[in-house]
């Protein structure tokens, strides 16, 4: 019988060992009803270089802590990227350290970090914790989350309004590829802190309340959050693609500061200046949109 996969190690290795055939490896089909899709455990042991048993006892977590030559052998197995690599090194690191509730990293946004949000202006601009909850934003910044200020101060967390606020399919034009980003990077935290409380609650609430997300999350697709462009349909403003930046400040408990930008001139720059214009004040960055839990 296997023991628990404490780490989430063998959860990983199955879910990435179903996205490979034997054709993507140059192997052979094999003869015989395949059960499941993806490679054999068998086929992918010998691809890496390692027994068979050895590499089941790794998916059942009856062994965690392979070293770092089948790590990589793995890795290159499996055809991770770097993202991917980086998730497996971190569940075998996770296996190595003892479990244990942690506090969950501080809310309170720096002050000099809040006065960016009106450095940046006019872009749209808000500061996210490590799992997303709206910490702080400047006028447009707030105004871009359409509908997000319905929800109460402690509610307010960019993924949970992604699956659970009806207005977000509407604003996101390629809503399932943002969704699925979002969760790539919710799956890539818990590799590097898997048994924080923070990260454990919002999971366990978006997998009850959305079967989209609890599809999504089986996937086990990861990814760490970087640049690039959304395409919005604002209720207000219309139309623009946006592109935007994430910076992630020395010592701020895995915040993030995410900025909005146009080319100026474009009709996109036009609508995005349109969202810091005539904002209540009272949701400005520093007032209702400051959370401090």
């Amino acid at each position: 019988m296997a023991t628990h996969d404490r780490t989430g190690l063998g959860e990983f290795l199955r879910a990435r060992r179903a996205r490979i055939t034997p054709a993507d490896l140059g192997l052979p089909a094999g003869t015989g009803l395949r059960r499941t899709p993806g490679l054999r455990r068998e086929e992918l042991a010998a691809v890496a270089g390692v027994s068979v048993d050895y590499y089941i006892r790794l998916e059942q977590g009856k062994e965690t802590r392979p070293s770092e030559a089948v790590v990589d052998a793995l890795a290159r197995a499996l055809r991770l990227n770097d993202d991917e690599h980086a998730h497996l090194r971190n569940l075998v690191t996770r296996g190595a350290r003892p479990t244990g509730r942690r506090t969950p990293p501080g809310r309170s946004v720096r002050p000099s970090l809040s006065r960016m949000l009106d450095t940046v202006l006019p872009s749209p601009a808000y500061v996210l914790s490590r799992t997303s909850d709206l910490l702080a934003a400047n006028a447009p910044g707030l105004r871009l989350l359409a509908g997000i200020e319905e929800w109460p101060v402690a509610a307010r967390n960019t993924i949970r309004y992604m699956f659970l606020h009806p207005a977000a399919r509407r604003l996101y034009v390629q809503w399932e590829q943002v969704a699925t980003e979002c969760v790539a990077h919710l799956r890539g935290i818990v590799g590097a802190d898997p048994d924080a409380p923070d990260v454990a609650a919002l999971i366990g609430e978006l997998v009850v309340k959305s079967d989209e997300f609890a599809t999504m999350w089986r996937r086990y697709d990861v990814k760490v959050k970087s640049g690039g462009r959304k395409d919005f349909n604002h209720p207000d403003v219309g139309r623009m693609n946006l592109e935007y930046e994430l910076l992630y400040p020395a010592h701020a408990d895995g915040q993030r500061l995410v900025v909005y930008q146009a080319a100026p001139g474009s009709s996109d720059h036009d609508a995005m200046l349109l969202l810091g214009m005539s904002y209540p004040a009272d949701n400005v960055a520093g007032r209702d949109s400051t959370v401090e839990l």
